[in-house]
């Protein structure tokens, strides 16, 4: 009885303690979250690495370290700044209404042959004024958001300094222990060591190919739209690259909705050959990425159901903020192997 009281008693300590744990870790939650995806990309790096050192693991992690500084870091840090400034740059010309959104619907009407204007006409559709009043107050009620972020993003430079300094302490641990805390999680887990390894391995799965099949893709995808305006000489090429990237990374979405409606735009205004430049670049480029690199990108083990992908998404957004866009789909895939598991030994005890 004795013994029976004082296990249960360690283990509610035990629970305790952990939930204080991590509550006190929350606030730094996306360091820690981003390091761990950091270290999981770049593992096969640190194991060459450190056979060609001869077993330094340390300097091997070091190196590492840099590596990911140089590749990912430094290059977001020059990206979210000249990001910062071309959306007041695009704030300003939205809220001086320099869009004739009515005007371009005017061009169109006159390039549509009379039967289809008046089949639009029988189908009462609103005045484009109406139209051009909400369009750009949403424009302008996104940009003043992009805008507010990026000024708490500055006068929570010291945090932001911080959280960057958190992520990669951690990362260079997890680059040179890695192996040695992957080990201790499996003793340390109550579950059996069939059900830890094969949650592991949906973890670590789920988590290469959100990353590669998701965002990296997306990435591409957002950086030849981006580029392709700024050939074009389209107004804040970054900006809209990188709209097109956050949409890439929506299932069922996709960066469509910014090149389609300004491919359009540029037709309807008489601008023929950047139109037509966008259109195909878009139609024959960025919108087959997905098709060509997702194969090779993405492990067949670790899809799911787009639906499922969708919604967990969609619900790690609007939960989780950023990371939602890691933890949505993770969440849903330890959810799909946790109940498997369950499945199996349900059928094996049966």
């Amino acid at each position: 009885m004795a013994e029976t009281t004082s296990k249960t008693s360690f283990i509610a300590l035990m629970v305790l303690v952990s939930l204080a744990f991590l509550w006190l870790m929350l606030p730094y939650y996306g360091a820690i979250l981003w390091a761990t995806i950091l270290a999981i990309l770049f593992q096969p790096v640190q194991a060459r690495l450190t056979v060609a050192l001869g077993g330094r693991a340390g300097i091997a992690a070091a190196i590492s370290m840099a590596l990911c500084i140089c590749i990912v870091v430094l290059p977001a840090a020059v990206f979210f700044a000249a990001l910062a400034r071309q959306a007041s740059d695009a704030y300003v010309s939205i809220s001086s209404h320099a869009l004739d959104f009515e005007g371009v619907w005017e061009r169109i009407r006159a390039a549509l042959p009379h039967r289809v204007v008046e089949l639009l006409s029988s189908f009462d559709v609103p005045a484009l004024a109406n139209f051009q009043t909400q369009l750009t107050g949403f424009l302008e009620r996104a940009t003043q958001t992009i805008a507010r972020q990026a000024y708490l993003l500055g006068q929570g430079t010291a945090q932001f300094a911080i959280g960057v300094g958190v992520a990669l302490y951690l990362l260079f641990f997890l680059f040179r222990d890695g192996t040695t805390i992957a080990a201790r999680i499996r003793r340390a887990s109550p579950l059996s060591d069939h059900h830890t390894d094969r949650l592991l391995r949906a973890f670590v799965a789920v988590m290469k190919a959100t990353v590669k099949g998701s965002i990296i893709i997306a990435m591409i995808q957002g950086s030849i739209g981006g580029v392709t305006f700024w050939l074009l000489d389209i107004q804040a090429p970054l900006l809209w690259g990188a709209l097109m990237t956050l949409l890439a990374m929506v299932p069922a979405v996709g960066a469509g909705l910014v090149w389609a409606p300004v491919a359009i735009y540029l037709l309807a205004m008489g601008d023929y050959t950047r139109g037509a430049i966008l259109l195909i670049v878009g139609t024959f480029l960025i919108s087959l990425i997905d098709n060509l690199l997702r194969p090779t990108l993405v492990g067949k083990g670790a899809r799911m159901p787009d639906y499922l992908v969708l919604v967990s998404t969609l619900g790690g957004l609007s939960v989780l903020g950023v990371n939602g866009f890691v933890l949505g789909p993770l969440i849903a895939a330890l959810f799909i192997a946790v109940w498997s598991l369950y499945i199996e030994d349900r059928a094996r005890a049966d």
